[in-house]
């Protein structure tokens, strides 16, 4: 059954005002499922069938890749082309077609593959094309609700935990195992380790070998596993490397593949110099928290959520989400790691319009004060008479969240407010 997503109305809107729309994000996430069910609508509306063909298809591949014109005369706009980044050589003739014709929305194009896309669209679609980016399935989603950025103020979250249907600490674990893939999530449990096999085999491997030449794929897949039981924890290469059995700049540049692959997201650490002695380290997040556990050994929901890495693997999955939230909306969070040298942490910063707001991560049904004590190694940052050198870093600290299961919003103290995992 198809599930709506929230990415359905933006890109819609893209089409509206961009010649190209691109939606990128990781294998099997939904993209060409939902842009599918989106020629359908277009149909309806207009009577204009979108073509669609695949660039997974070698055949298809290969006949682009060795003359695009020629190509792009058999497929005419309106058209989705799948996974545009196996035949880059087609992108400065979509270029020219789009040149030539003033309508928008002439080409829908997915990709799952950044590092190589991203270039050549920077370079031949300037100006002409709207990018999204599609992870997997949020908790609104699920819920069929509508989905907006999580915003840190009271009136966010009242609304919406009037809105989300409530779930439990075990309910959340239940989710992570389930994957936010919506092919693994659509399985029975005891199917789910094998779909989750064929995805490493069928869609990551092949990728990475067309990403770059792996020479020891069984030493990446045991790197994968030691970023994977290192989700929502600083990045330290000498830990990775060791943990792999691979040297530091191996490690850098694998992790950067998954990177590239949309199975990781690096959360930069906060600076400014206002604050002294801040760590400098990254964190990481798996963007499917499921895949993560799978690749640890963690095989069902109850034995995650006791065991080592309960902790982790949740406050991914709070991460997930915030992010979700944006890009759903096709929007990117400026969100930062903050953690002072004398191990002062805070699990995630989110900034807008010059404003600071601490968030916290806590397992916990019921969140006290304590758990925004950290939120004052954020004073320095309101400092008044500064050297005019250092206004420019001066910023407001508005008020945190701790993003938790409790049963509902409400202030915890003066600095923080509760908010439930279940409602964003």
């Amino acid at each position: 059954m198809y599930i709506s997503r929230a990415l359905e109305p933006v890109v819609s809107r893209y089409s509206e005002f961009f010649k190209v729309v691109v939606v990128t994000g990781p294998r099997q996430v939904g993209k060409t499922t939902m842009l599918k069910h989106l020629i359908e609508k277009e149909q309806e509306l207009t009577g204009v069938r979108r073509s669609y063909v695949s660039l997974d298809d070698s055949a298809l591949r290969m006949a682009a890749k060795a003359d695009p014109a020629l190509f792009l005369q058999r497929y005419r706009p309106p058209v989705l082309i799948d996974e545009i980044q196996k035949a880059p050589e087609l992108l400065p003739y979509i270029k020219l077609a789009v040149d030539a014709d003033d309508l928008n929305g002439q080409f829908w194009l997915t990709g799952s593959q950044p590092l190589h896309l991203m270039k050549e669209v920077s370079e031949s679609l300037a100006g002409r094309a709207g990018i999204v980016e599609m992870l997997g399935l949020s908790n609104a989603e699920i819920a069929g609700v509508a989905s907006e950025p999580f915003s840190p103020t009271p009136d966010y979250y009242l609304r919406r935990v009037g809105l989300m249907p409530k779930f439990g600490v075990h309910d959340a674990f239940e989710r992570i195992a389930a994957s936010s893939f919506p092919g693994i999530r659509s399985l029975p449990e005891d199917l789910r380790a094998a779909a989750y096999e064929s995805y490493i085999d069928t869609y990551v491997m092949r990728d990475i070998r067309d990403l770059s030449q792996v020479a020891d794929e069984l030493k990446f897949r045991r790197f994968m596993t030691a970023c994977a039981s290192l989700t929502s924890k600083p990045v330290v290469y000498a830990e990775l490397a060791r943990l792999a059995d691979i040297d530091q700049k191996t490690a850098k540049a694998w992790l950067s593949l998954l990177v590239s692959s949309y199975l990781v997201k690096i959360v930069e650490p906060y600076s400014n110099n206002l604050l002294k002695r801040l760590s400098k380290q990254p964190i990481m997040h798996f963007t499917d928290p499921g895949l993560a556990a799978y690749l640890c050994g963690w095989d069902s929901a109850s034995t995650l959520e006791l065991g080592a890495m309960s902790g982790m693997v949740f406050e991914t999955y709070v991460f997930d989400e915030l992010y979700k939230s944006y890009c759903n909306a096709g929007k990117r969070p400026q969100l930062w790691f903050f953690r002072t040298n004398d191990r002062k942490e805070i699990d995630l910063l989110l900034e807008q319009n010059g404003t600071l707001f601490p968030i916290e991560v806590k397992k916990s049904a019921s969140p006290v004060a304590s758990d925004a004590k950290n939120f004052s190694a954020l004073d320095g940052v309101e400092a008044d008479d500064l050297p005019p050198e250092l206004v420019a870093f001066k910023r407001e600290v508005g008020t945190g969240a701790i993003i938790c299961m409790a049963d509902d919003a409400f202030p915890v103290s003066s600095r923080a407010w509760a908010m439930p995992l279940w409602a964003i």
